[in-house]
């Protein structure tokens, strides 16, 4: 597709003209989902909206184990539990070789200055950076991000800047912005132009307005006109909305004169979508989960997440759904599946994650090594004793009143 002007793409950067690329989607767009889309054909993917904030404050450390970078911090609540082990919050994580080149740190932001500090903690691993303005949830609205940023051009216009002035020039990547259309195609057509004048190298819109939700079919009436746009400014434009596979993606691409095309729900489900039919196209989701569990295992991903992830890709009607929804550790998951090839690299992540055996609280731990009341309390209630046998104490005898406090 011809152009007549053309953003430069900095040497760090990655254009996404001509791509087909992995959605950010919360929970669904961790490390080892964005790294089986990737296996499967994505040509780029967007990691989960990270929010300025919690990115700010962060501590950068290198996994020797799983090869990965994770950005951790210490809980908010940790200094009202004095003396007890708390363990750090991975806020992101990344492969740094895996994803070198093609992975898109999206950020929630409402303000230049906090956008630009937390670009600056993952700029030098990442291949652009991408705003979200385009999340309709209250979480990210109620803060002035997202969505509510289309209601606040001049403010999204002026993140875009910084983050192109402060850290795409510094760091020589990328930025990027999601948006969605606006109530008229008149405030869209005024809108992406502002965008474009940012120095940005790139802009997916979502074809649907703030107030549809996902089951309201996209409306692609705009596209053609915001691509358009993009084309001369020189920014490539990435469609989103109901795309089903990497076919179905190319041939958007050339109906609606688009530069690339962004698959989310259908990923989530199968991430295999990203296969041509050519390639074979979609993968059973037997194949699909065991290809996600091997790599989640890898990188020691968070068990929650893992679980959920299992949940996406399973049918609900599959006999094995239910009994690997009640499984609590990846090791049960691997007896489950007959995963037998991975299932000593499984106990070994268990055991490192700490899961798969029931433990007391820490707080309870601290009462009963501390405290004798509540060893008496915690190690002998199970012995069962002859009523009338003794007098009954008082309950602060007994430690009820400690254990209980202490266990809050």
């Amino acid at each position: 597709m011809s152009s007549s002007k053309k953003v430069p793409i900095p040497k760090n950067g990655v254009d996404y003209r001509g791509k087909v690329v992995l959605a950010p989607m919360v929970r669904s767009g961790e490390l080892p989902s964005r790294l089986l889309a990737l296996k499967y054909g994505a040509d780029l993917v967007w990691g989960p909206e990270t929010i300025d904030k919690s990115m700010i404050g962060t501590t950068k450390r290198t996994n020797p184990i799983s090869s990965t970078i994770d950005y951790t911090r210490t809980p908010s609540n940790a200094s009202k539990q004095p003396g007890l082990m708390i363990k750090e919050s991975k806020i992101y994580r990344l492969h740094p070789d895996q994803e070198r080149g093609r992975l898109i740190f999206q950020l929630g932001t409402s303000s230049p200055t906090t956008a630009v500090e937390a670009a600056n903690l993952v700029a030098p691993h990442v291949a652009g950076i991408d705003v979200n303005a385009g999340c309709p949830k209250p979480f990210s609205t109620s803060g002035g991000m997202g969505a509510a940023l289309l209601q606040t051009p001049d403010l999204l216009a002026s993140i875009l800047s910084a983050l192109v002035e402060e850290v795409g020039n510094v760091f020589e990547i990328g930025i990027s912005v999601k948006i969605r259309l606006l109530e008229t195609a008149d405030k869209t057509e005024a809108l992406v132009r502002k965008l474009c004048a940012t120095g940005i190298t790139g802009l997916t819109v979502h074809c649907r307005t703030t107030p549809m939700r996902p089951r309201e079919r996209a409306i692609r009436d705009q596209l053609r006109m915001i691509a358009d746009i993009c084309r001369a400014e020189g920014v490539a434009c990435v469609m989103n909305g109901d795309v089903k596979n990497k076919n179905e993606a190319l041939q958007l691409i050339q109906e609606f004169g688009c530069d690339g095309a962004m698959i989310a729900t259908a990923a989530e489900a199968n991430p295999s979508a990203f296969r041509t039919n050519e390639q074979g196209g979609l993968l059973p989701w037997r194949e699909v989960v065991q290809d996600y569990m091997r790599l989640a295992l890898d990188v020691d991903n968070k068990w929650g997440n893992t679980k959920f992830t299992l949940g996406q890709l399973m049918p609900g009607k599959a006999e094995v759904f239910k009994r690997v929804t009640q499984c609590k550790s990846y090791a049960e998951v691997c007896e489950t599946l007959e995963l037998e090839d991975v299932a000593a690299q499984a106990q070994e992540v268990d055991d490192r994650l700490g899961i798969g055996q029931t433990q007391d609280s820490s707080a309870i731990k601290k009462a009963k090594t501390e405290n004798k009341s509540a060893q008496a309390a915690g190690g002998r209630m199970s012995v069962e004793k002859p009523r009338g046998s003794e007098k009954r104490r008082s309950l602060s005898e007994r430690g009820v009143g400690i254990l209980s406090t202490m266990a809050v």
